[in-house]
């Protein structure tokens, strides 16, 4: 065996006895407590009426871009659904990527340069973590959601300053204080880059997101979007000034070198859009406050939050994964997220609530995990 194999071998063999390989599975039981989905837009047949519709009424549209932006693959309807996007969230300006893994790495590894200084928060998602890693720059972490830990590094930074921070976090669903933060940005002539993926669609007017609900939309430099979650497509803006979006096309390396999405995609985002100004918020809301409720009338341990992401805390990789399993089995799709993914004995199963999921269902789901507890 080549060295190579017994190295990929090995590693796989570690994750195996942490319990902690991770396998493709198209198994889903019938009941999801798992998706992104939290509006029901991915599976919206007026959605999908909404985007054949508009499919129709372009002529001779092809089935893939060609290539890139930079050479064949723009239209002026995706430049016209950039602009739609970015007055939708009250930016000036935005450039779509092809998914918000692209975005976070386009914009971190092209705008701090070496010498500057990126101070992210220690559960940034990992795509933020990669672009800062090709970015150069000096990055410091700070504890979760800690005002004062933050201020602490930003005493430290040298060069431009960038501050980036997740406003709902995806594992565990908690708000980061983006008004405390915003403030120490000002103080320290820091820019603040906020990631609204699970945010959009159930935050703000219209799910404009938490920028917008809290009036920060001009103190903030950078804003990333993504469609996959309770816009029910796929791809991902960054907006901010039209100076960044000009930045973008000529350095972000994931932006240039890579084939545009296709027009049917651009067009899925554009009724996405449309779409979210005819729904009512009120529901998803609902089904989160039901869902605390429970949970606390029957003290089950879980972390706090207001999103539709709830984490519920168990022991370890082992006792996680087989709480998994007996929840699927009653029917309910609920996904055990292990370490590394989350830190070592933070292990849980991440619950997605949907305004899709029934009372009764979110009731049934509580009582299975109060056998559990």
């Amino acid at each position: 065996m080549r060295k190579i194999e017994q190295f990929i071998g090995g590693k796989l063999q570690e994750r195996k006895d942490q319990l902690s390989i991770r396998n493709l599975s198209t198994n889903s039981p019938p009941v999801d407590f798992c998706s992104n989905d939290y509006l029901g837009f991915a599976r919206s047949g007026e959605l999908q009426q909404m985007i054949n519709a508009t499919l129709a009424s372009i002529p001779n549209y092809l089935n893939g871009a060609g290539g890139s932006r930079l050479l064949i693959g723009n239209t002026h309807f995706t430049e016209e659904t950039e602009q739609f996007i970015a007055d939708f969230h009250q930016a000036e300006s935005g450039l779509i990527f092809n998914s918000g893994y692209d975005a976070n790495v386009g914009l971190l590894s092209s705008i701090p340069q070496r010498g500057d200084t990126i101070i992210t928060d220690e559960l940034i998602h990992a795509s933020i973590i990669d672009g800062c890693r090709l970015s150069h720059a000096t990055r410091f972490k700070f504890h979760h959601n800690d005002i004062n830990n933050l201020e602490d590094k930003l005493k430290l930074a040298k060069g431009n300053i960038f501050v980036v921070v997740e406003s709902v976090y995806s594992m565990d669903g908690d708000i980061a204080p983006l008004l405390a933060i915003s403030d120490l940005c000002e103080r320290y002539s820091a820019n603040l880059i906020v990631d609204e993926a699970h945010a959009t669609g159930v935050f703000g007017e219209n799910g404009q997101g938490l920028i917008n609900q809290l009036n920060l939309t001009d103190r903030v430099f950078a804003c990333i979007v993504t469609f996959g979650k309770a816009l029910g497509v796929h791809g991902a803006i960054v907006l901010g000034s039209r100076n960044l979006r000009h930045y973008l096309i000529n350095f972000a390396r994931s932006f240039i070198y890579t084939t545009a999405a296709p027009i049917h995609n651009i067009v899925a985002v554009n009724c996405a859009y449309q779409h979210l100004y005819r729904v009512d918020l009120q529901p998803i809301h609902q089904k989160i406050a039901l869902f605390r409720k429970l949970l606390k009338e029957d003290q089950i341990e879980a972390i706090d939050s207001e999103s539709t992401i709830q984490g519920i805390l168990f022991s370890s990789n082992e006792a996680t994964k087989q709480a998994a399993v007996i929840l699927q089995s009653k029917g309910f799709d609920v996904r055990a997220i292990l370490s590394p993914t989350v830190a070592l004995g933070k292990e849980r199963l991440r619950i997605c609530l949907h305004t899709f999921n029934t009372d009764e269902e979110i009731i049934s789901l509580v009582n299975h995990l109060k056998e559990l507890n």
